[in-house]
């Protein structure tokens, strides 16, 4: 038994059962973790694991049986774990240590998960490959030359080189589902709202929300169960009920109807992921589900509408670090107006200067109208297209990304690597719930994905077509 390749929920019934010890678990995942250094998935694995594996152990020989007892987790390097480091890979936070705990880790350590390391992203979530971490790229798990995708790069790595079953990434415009395909594995961006985004450093507050990786869709869904819910912390966090959603997996679901958009299919001509997406719907039909057409108008104008509010909403979230408080201050300065400007000039990286940049442009009293109104706008009419596109149907599916993790590198330019988040971005805008599960190669070997997504709140249809297509591809 590799106790690597076990699935979160096999780890927890082996603990229970005494078949292994949380220390054996924990050990094992670890060891992974420092044997694949060169991957740069992990920034930090935590010392204290094992002491709290020990703990663990003894907490179960007294009974306890947490949905994750003695699972080994990883969390992204912007989610908040009391006495750690938390830097969103920027040198502004090199030594900033988180002084409370996010909702989302406190539900995962109530249920007996163990955090066992922090893992690399884009600076505070800013890009599409962890090619803008203070700290250095990650790599590809498939191939070191090829990004792992971002801004959450480093957990999806982390889970797919097996350094632990569950990953906790954060999704504003498709940080957890963009690497879980150039990974290979599953990441799931809840509705808005599902999950508290407490202790969560914020890049655009309107769009962000807690994702979950995992290997397989069932460990996904009983994280999920364990995170969503109300917190009176979070001022966004949804007042619905939580479904069961592992027991809901092998639901009847044959009388999903499926829908595809026409106009973000149009939007995949000559690439890898349109035959992918052919292949898909014609698994789909051979497992006698319905496919329909649907229409949602100004998809075309999507990328250009999340741009601008994340642009906006960043320049607004990040305007609180100025080298005065909690963050990195310029050795440099020698009055107040140099420590703002030189702490924010040393401080930041290329590509959050460019996005702080950008946001102060949209929000400027000469171009707020022309453009950050426009978009809110535009998002108000999109939301109103998806709604309709639901009524026709019960499921969306599209690519997840254009084609493969791309070579490192290769997108220099910054138009380039936006034009990477066309298919993610919409369920940031509009707030519904998605899936990137894994399906089909591209023309190098490299994994593709495909999303599946379904109105607010109805993850519980998502998680079961998914199992459905997990079981499908595995006889």
């Amino acid at each position: 038994m590799e106790i690597i390749k076990l699935s979160a929920k096999e780890i927890r019934e082996k603990i229970l059962n005494k078949e292994l010890t949380c220390v054996e678990v924990v050990t094992a995942f670890v060891d992974q973790a420092k044997k694949n250094e060169k991957y740069n998935a992990v920034l930090e694995v935590f010392e204290d694991a094992i002491e709290i594996a020990k703990e663990m152990d003894e907490k179960v020989a007294n009974g306890f049986k947490g949905k994750l007892a003695g699972v080994p987790v990883i969390i992204k390097d912007n989610i908040m774990y009391e006495g750690k480091i938390c830097s969103c890979s920027s040198k502004f936070l090199e030594k900033y240590i988180a002084q409370y705990n996010s909702t989302a880790v406190q539900k995962l350590l109530d249920e007996g998960a163990i955090i066992i390391g922090r893992a690399n992203m884009d600076e505070f979530a800013m890009g599409s490959s962890t090619e803008n971490s203070a700290y250095g790229i990650t790599l590809n798990p498939i191939d070191p030359t090829r990004v792992p995708g971002g801004s959450s790069g480093g957990s999806a790595c982390a889970v797919a080189l097996d350094m632990c079953p569950i990953a906790l990434g954060t999704d504003t415009g498709g940080s957890v589902r963009q690497p879980a395909s150039y990974c290979g594995i599953y990441g799931l961006k809840p509705t808005y709202g599902r999950i508290s985004r407490y202790g969560i450093v914020a890049y655009g507050s309107s769009l962000d929300q807690v994702g979950i990786f995992s290997k397989n869709v069932e460990d996904n869904a009983i994280v999920l169960e364990i995170l969503a819910g109300y917190d009176e912390h979070d001022s966004t966090s949804a007042k619905h009920p939580v479904d069961s959603y592992s027991l809901k997996l092998n639901d009847d679901i044959s009388n999903l109807k499926i829908g595809v958009p026409k106009e973000i299919v149009e939007m995949a001509k000559g690439s890898d992921s349109e035959q992918n997406l052919a292949n898909f719907i014609n698994t789909l039909k051979s497992l006698g589900f319905e496919i329909v057409d649907v229409s949602i108008k100004n998809s075309d104008l999507m990328l250009s509408t999340y741009y601008i509010i994340a642009w906006a909403e960043a320049t607004s979230n990040l305007s609180r670090f100025d080298g005065v408080k909690y963050t990195t201050r310029s050795e440099t300065a020698r009055n107040l107006q140099e420590i703002y400007k030189e702490s924010r000039s040393e401080g930041f990286g290329k590509e959050v200067k460019r996005r702080i940049m950008l946001g102060n442009y949209v929000l400027s009293s000469g171009f707020y109208d022309a453009y950050y109104k426009k978009a809110k706008a535009l998002q108000g009419s999109l939301i109103e297209e998806y709604n309709k596109a639901f009524k026709a149907c019960d499921i969306l599916i599209i690519p997840t990304a254009l084609g493969e993790a791309f070579k490192i590198g290769s997108k220099a330019s910054p138009i380039d690597a936006y034009k990477e988040d066309v298919f993610t971005i919409s369920a940031n805008v509009v707030g519904i719930p998605s899936l990137s599960i894994p399906f089909g190669k591209g023309a190098n070997g490299m994994p593709l994905g495909i999303q599946i997504m379904a109105n607010k709140f109805d993850e519980a249809k998502i998680l079961s077509l998914a199992k459905l297509i997990e079981d499908k591809i595995g006889e």
